[in-house]
């Protein structure tokens, strides 16, 4: 059994969808943290299980009878986040799995100037000490926090980020069909993957030229210092450390961390990956 963690994330329910089309369904299971979100994967013949990375006791049955396990990683950065995927390694290991795969990253490194990064390279670590065959998804950056960044510059009309560098801005969508075709072939890509990335790789400036000619209006793209960045996300609440951390992703970016392409990915998927154009209409036409 392929045993999917996070299946009712953003990432975990395309691959389950995409995984679905490709292995009957009595051969996929789910671990989520609340099985009622899962309800309609479990009348389509999935096994649902609860489970948490937060509650070790949970995964014992999460991962029961599983042949290979995918471990999408968790939405924190820092000692809490390699602890959990510890905890989920190890649990995985326990159960027996054959194969662990693991969503990191394209410009995952222990001197990455970005903490998600470095985060995914200690996981890495763990992952080679487990004893058990792992993959490593070295996925591109994803084009949703681009989309992010860019919304309120879609409102005023001014972009005023931080000085950046070129980024494999990369779909959701694409990635999780990728994952799906690695974990439906489980002999292929011991060890990691090559980059999975779009294939260009592209800037602020160049988002905001797009964000015009998609939208037809005019965005203007502004630097803004690193520090009255970091002084302005923590004036609207966020944390100071979270905010250090989301200048990081400038920081890597213009030390070209995220500029990699590589083909790899439009092979798995059989078609060119989703460009953020695309992605950028979608999400103005849902409003």
């Amino acid at each position: 059994m392929i045993v999917v963690t996070g299946a009712t994330g953003k990432l975990g329910r395309l691959v389950v969808e995409s995984l679905l089309t490709r292995v009957p369904s009595a051969e996929v299971g789910v671990s989520v943290r609340d099985p009622r979100k899962a309800q309609d994967l479990a009348e389509r013949g999935v096994s649902v299980r609860q489970g948490s990375f937060a509650a070790p006791g949970s995964l014992a049955h999460a991962f029961e009878g599983a042949t290979q396990v995918l471990l999408i990683s968790v939405d924190k950065m820092g000692e809490e986040c390699v602890t959990q995927h510890r905890i989920a390694i190890e649990a995985a290991v326990t159960a027996g799995a054959r194969r662990i795969l693991y969503t990191g990253h394209a410009g995952g490194g222990s001197a990455s100037r970005f903490q998600a990064c470095r985060d995914h390279a200690a996981t890495e670590d763990v992952l080679r000490a487990s004893g058990v065959p792992y993959t490593v998804l070295r996925n591109g950056f994803y084009a949703s926090s681009a989309l992010d960044f860019l919304a309120p510059g879609l409102e005023s009309g001014r972009l005023a980020l931080p000085v950046d560098g070129p980024v494999s801005w990369t779909a959701h969508a694409d990635l999780a069909e990728a994952t799906a075709a690695i974990l439906a072939d489980e002999g292929c890509f011991e060890g990691a993957t090559p980059p999975l990335t779009s294939g260009v790789a592209l800037t602020f400036d160049d988002i905001a030229r797009i964000a015009g000619e998609v939208t037809g209006r005019t965005v203007t793209r502004v630097v803004a210092p690193d520090e009255e960045f970091r002084a302005g996300l923590t004036g609207r609440g966020v944390p100071d450390e979270l905010a250090g951390q989301l200048l990081g992703i400038f920081e890597a970016s213009r030390a070209g961390e995220f500029a990699t392409v590589d083909p790899t990915l439009k092979r798995l998927i059989g078609r060119e990956p989703i460009s953020l154009a695309e992605q950028l209409r979608e999400r103005v036409a849902r409003g």
